[in-house]
């Protein structure tokens, strides 16, 4: 894939000062930005490559690897979608959405490392209770949690993948042979969903003195429909790492679907749902794009893809004792030949003459600025 003509760090590096003043996000959104503009540049320092072959130079610049930077979720994804093949069961795999009501967002926004914690619980222990209702079994989950729409706005919802067997009280594998198109009942899913959710969220804001502020919004959004998409089966685990491929690794906004960049704004391609899925363009303000892209910088150390029961770290030795599963004879490799493998592309590789492999010659420094580059006049916060 060629490389984007506009990247969200060109956004950072245009508008980054004017939404620090205007907005004053915290420390954390500043370092995140502020290294998303650093990425794959001289201030994180790199390292001098040439050809033995043909003797061809190359300055290559180190990638910041932040988990909200367009540029560094490749190889994470790709290395991270093969460990969960090796670990995929032999049983057929729903995939399931969890979203909320667009008026949940102001609670959201209150604390939403809290409001996604609680998200997380709400979901598995709809799937764990429906997993023991109507099949006596602890079921699994792999969840993702995701917190934007199309045009970068708010819109916090939860992937989960499921896979159609669970543990028994007794202790034993069941797999699960259902005909048809969804795991669970999907006219259930949504009011338990919203029951549950709504009593912790009710809790969380009364222990915090906030419910009479919120009381009514809470009532209204109880009165409307919820939606929790389900969609059929996977047939195999090939069919799985596909699919999981396109949702473990995404950030909010990916550097091929920004198409202008100027004075007065960004412009960017979006998926209108409401119009057949059809691609259109739209523009913003360069510091109304960053204010969005901000909303979708996740709280410091929260892990978005969580495994539950079946799936969870605690019982994946013992899944594979009961299903008689040899352990994998894999051959040693590097990081980076793993990413060779997986993906077809070797950074190593002379882009000149095709044949001969690059070697550093020389170790580049990182510049170290005494300043934040949002902060021209402060010392960089740590």
């Amino acid at each position: 894939m060629h490389r984007p003509q506009f990247e969200v760090a060109q956004i950072v590096d245009r508008f980054g000062q004017q939404y620090v003043e205007k907005y004053h996000p915290n420390s954390f959104m500043v370092r995140t930005l502020d290294a998303l503009q650093k990425c794959r540049t001289s201030a994180l320092g790199g390292h001098i490559d040439i050809c033995l072959s043909c003797g061809k130079e190359r300055i290559s610049y180190n990638s910041c690897g932040n988990r909200n930077c367009p540029k560094c979720q490749g190889a994470k994804q790709a290395l991270w979608v093969e460990d969960r093949m090796n670990d995929a069961l032999e049983v057929k795999y729903f995939h399931v959405v969890f979203t909320v009501p667009e008026e949940l967002n102001q609670i959201c926004l209150l604390d939403s490392k809290l409001f996604y914690k609680t998200l997380f619980e709400c979901v598995w222990s709809v799937l764990q209770q429906f997993g023991y209702t109507h099949y006596g079994i602890e079921s699994g989950a792999i969840c993702m949690l995701h917190t934007w729409g199309q045009n970068l706005s708010l819109h916090p919802h939860i992937h989960c993948i499921v896979p159609a067997a669970g543990l028994t009280l007794a202790g034993n594998m069941k797999r699960i042979t259902k005909q048809g198109k969804y795991l669970y009942p999907v006219r259930m899913l949504s009011p338990t969903f919203r029951s549950i959710l709504l009593r912790k969220l009710k809790l969380q804001l009364k222990l915090s003195n906030q419910l009479p502020k919120y009381q009514s919004l809470i009532d209204d959004v109880w009165k409307k429909p919820w939606v929790v998409y389900c969609k059929p089966p996977f047939g195999n685990a090939q069919q799985i790492v596909k699919y999981l491929g396109q949702y473990s690794h995404r950030v909010a906004i990916s550097n091929h679907r920004i198409k202008n960049i100027n004075d007065t704004g960004v412009t960017f391609l979006y998926k209108d749902y409401r119009d057949e899925s059809r691609i259109k363009p739209t523009t913003l303000s360069g510091v109304e794009f960053l204010r969005r892209f901000c909303l979708h910088i996740l709280p410091k150390r929260f892990v978005k893809i969580r495994y539950y029961g079946l799936l969870s770290s605690k019982q994946k030795d013992r899944v594979k004792s009961l299903l008689a599963k040899k352990p994998e004879t894999t051959v040693k490799e590097t990081r980076q030949e793993r990413i060779v493998r997986l993906t077809g592309f070797d950074s190593r590789l002379c882009p000149v003459c095709k044949t001969g492999f690059m070697h550093t010659i020389e170790l580049l420094p990182k510049i170290r600025a005494p300043t934040n580059v949002l902060y021209p006049t402060k010392i960089l916060w740590c």
